[in-house]
């Protein structure tokens, strides 16, 4: 069996980085497979569904692009690449997280997200109800993240 071995954190970042990439190429290839099977049409949609349709989309794309500079910034200075992993190694911080949902409730904010978006493009009740859980499940973890920031 073998042991454990801590992978740098160097090595780390730059998967993050290759993870970002990745998920701009899949997030332009579920939009335009969806564009392709009919969606999008502006006679169906609201102006509500298409601001959050855009917004979803163009916002987290230009969020992974953020996220891929400050990565790349931290590979090329040792000191904020230090600095990075001791925020990071923050026990009070990772309590925060955990208690607020932790992993799970961020791959449900992110599933929740790519439904709204794909019901957005398609059917207008079924996007009022994906958005409003997803409104129901930020508004839950920002609740549960501030009540613990204060508590504890």
């Amino acid at each position: 069996m073998k042991s454990f071995e801590a992978r740098p954190y160097s090595k780390t970042i730059r998967l993050r980085i290759w993870g970002c990439w990745a998920a701009i190429v899949l997030m332009t290839v579920y939009m335009v497979a969806l564009v392709e099977l009919g969606g999008g049409d502006s006679r169906v949609m609201t102006k509500t569904a298409l601001f959050v349709t855009r917004l979803l989309y163009f916002g987290g794309v230009i969020y992974l692009g953020v996220r891929i500079y400050r990565n790349k910034r931290l590979l090329k200075n040792r000191l904020l690449l230090r600095g990075q992993q001791e925020a990071e190694r923050d026990e009070r911080a990772r309590f925060l997280h955990d208690k607020s949902g932790g992993l799970p409730m961020d791959a449900f904010l992110v599933l929740a997200a790519i439904v709204v978006f794909g019901t957005g493009l398609f059917s207008m009740a079924a996007f009022y109800t994906a958005f409003g859980l997803l409104c129901a499940a930020i508004a839950l973890k920002a609740g549960a993240y501030l009540y613990f920031d204060r508590r504890y």
